[in-house]
């Protein structure tokens, strides 16, 4: 199915799924002012930093064009948490995999200074702190927030030894209003939100997917408008109903997606009703 789908339509890859390169994201002024200020300042600061929008809108994205612009640094350090919803002893479990230290999860205090020992060491050696990447952040438990707080904290709270970015939904921000949370909160500084999508970025987010997949002329420009118009300003909407017109337009081996697939694959027939005799 992929084979026949990049060979009839001259693609590098199927341009509407999760796995694509970095370099076919289109990167609107408002993120590139933030991964700049992330790059050239936070992780030599380091701290707390957050990513927030509802699901859909590109918070994993703004990670993975963060991630692909601190691994050309040199001296960065990067570690990413795959279970945010981990209890503290599994926490600290996957801390020690991702900073390559032998921790024992039966001892806190040990495995706390170990960890903050080879963040130290890695600063001393560098000009970065290392980075941590927190994604659905959402899920993890208050204790491990503020385990984590108190963690990156060193000098009586004058230095930080880790620079962590958070990538949650709402939910994360409500639960860093709660009494137990107010000092993680206080100390997040760079806050990047972000709002559902206008149509005319959505558009351009598009067209430019199509021309580095290969096929600037995939879809008409109809068929770029109704889609933008009708993605209710979600990235992932978006490409969810194009790769099902993609799929749709295979099959039919249309060489042009246009408006008239689209209605005929998401219009909703009118009910017909029976007169009565």
């Amino acid at each position: 199915m992929k084979e026949k789908l990049l060979a009839f339509y001259g693609l590098k890859y199927p341009p509407f799924l999760g796995d694509i390169p970095v370099d076919a994201f289109y990167i609107y002024p408002a993120l590139e002012n933030f991964l700049w200020r992330i790059q050239h300042h936070f992780v030599q600061e380091g701290g707390f930093a957050l990513i927030s929008g509802e699901s859909g809108t590109g918070k994993s994205i703004t990670l993975r064009l963060l991630s692909n612009r601190l691994e050309g640094i040199r001296d960065v350090k990067l570690g990413i948490i795959t279970h945010p919803s981990a209890r503290l002893s599994d926490f600290y479990r996957e801390l020690g995999d991702v900073f390559g230290v032998s921790l024992s999860v039966h001892n806190r205090w040990h495995s706390f200074k170990t960890l903050r020992e080879r963040w130290w060491q890695h600063i001393e050696n560098s000009l970065f702190r290392p980075v941590l990447f927190i994604d659905e952040a959402q899920e993890m438990p208050a204790s491990v927030l503020n385990e984590l707080r108190l963690l990156t904290s060193a000098k009586l709270d004058s230095r930080s030894l880790l620079s962590v970015i958070f990538a949650g939904d709402e939910r994360f921000n409500e639960k860093l209003r709660r009494e137990e949370l107010i000092p993680l909160g206080s100390r997040i500084r760079f806050r990047f939100k972000i709002e559902s999508s206008s149509v005319q970025q959505l558009s351009q987010s598009l067209q430019h997917l199509l021309v580095c997949a290969g096929n600037p002329n995939l879809m008409s420009q109809e068929l770029i408008q109704v889609l933008c118009e009708h993605a209710l300003g979600n990235y992932r909407v978006l490409c969810t109903m194009a790769n099902e017109l993609l799929v749709a337009a295979l099959k039919q081996e249309k060489m042009q997606l246009d408006e008239k697939l689209f209605f005929d694959c998401f219009s909703t027939p009118t009910p017909t009703t029976k007169r009565k005799s």
